[in-house]
């Protein structure tokens, strides 16, 4: 619910929802884990009474009188013409975060199979750096949907450019700095989750090349939530389906069989649909935007 606070123009009320819970968790775990002694337990209840917490400000929020649009009974109505859009919308999003744990599970089960415990605990850093470049990169894309989605409904399309080229340089640099530490300083980053000398020099040489191709990320990123912003369901799913679906999953199962270096063929799969998928979103977005654009609010029916 907290996009619907995000969404009404109350962003620090929205970063506060993160904020709370994040605080909490972050207090609670010490105490509960060691103070307690609670351990694993201790750090599952803090995390729930987090969350809970973190709900609770959300539903008061949006109960108040500051919201245009508030949690009222007479608005709870399910209506198809609103319902069926907001789930074609949204199923690129659905299909990127449900994809991840059949992306883990193919990685981790190739790397096992391929280059044993050692593959896998490198593969179990690189996906904690992984979610410190994609999801910073999903948070700018997310804040910045609402003022694409209204100025495209308010036919103000030079803010929908401005707008974009704002998410875009953003990203790009974003994914650009996170690229090139990673590229510089891959241990230095890996020995904030193991003091294991030899995973550590396992995880350097994987790193660079799992992330060889991350600066993509900005591109693809901020071109696919674009077209989520302007209504273009169809587009955006085809985008999220193509880097992990169409093109990730299968390299990484093919690619073992075609090259020597089994683990190397694992891992290089990574880049390759990085760069592919982000060349494709890419140019498919600077080619149909002015297009959907011009088309104007009064024919943005949701392509469902």
């Amino acid at each position: 619910m907290n996009f619907y606070i995000s969404a009404q123009g109350f962003a620090k009320e929205s970063m506060m929802t993160n904020i709370i819970g994040a605080v909490i968790n972050i207090i609670l775990d010490p105490i509960l884990i060691f103070g307690f002694n609670m351990g694993v337990e201790g750090a599952a209840i803090a995390t729930v009474f987090s969350q809970a917490v973190s709900a609770a400000w959300v539903i008061l929020f949006l109960m108040g009188t500051r919201p245009s649009v508030r949690l009222q009974k007479k608005t709870f109505r399910i209506e198809k013409k609103i319902l069926m859009p907001c789930l074609a919308l949204g199923a690129s999003s659905f299909i990127m975060l449900s994809t991840e744990s059949l992306l883990s599970i193919t990685f981790n089960h190739s790397l096992a199979v391929y280059g044993g415990d050692m593959a896998v605990g490198a593969m179990t850093i690189i996906t904690s750096v992984s979610s410190l470049i994609s999801m910073p990169l999903n948070g700018i894309t997310q804040g910045a949907a609402p003022l694409l989605s209204y100025n495209f409904g308010a036919a103000k399309n030079d803010r929908v450019r401005k707008s974009f080229r704002m998410i875009f340089t953003t990203c790009v640099v974003y994914a650009g700095i996170g690229w090139i530490l990673i590229m510089l300083l891959p241990r230095t980053i890996a020995s904030a989750f193991t003091a294991n000398t030899e995973l550590l020099d396992y995880s350097v040489g994987a790193m660079r090349i799992y992330f060889a191709c991350t600066i993509t990320l900005g591109f693809q990123i901020s071109c696919q939530q674009s077209f989520v912003a302007l209504g273009q369901a169809k587009i955006s799913l085809l985008m999220a389906l193509l880097r992990k679906i169409i093109l990730l999953i299968p390299l990484i199962l093919i690619l073992p069989h075609y090259i020597s270096n089994q683990v190397f063929a694992v891992f290089i799969a990574e880049p390759i649909s990085d760069a592919i998928a982000a060349s494709v979103t890419t140019i498919m977005f600077f080619t149909r935007v002015e297009s959907i654009l011009a088309k104007g609010p009064q024919n943005r029916q949701i392509e469902a």
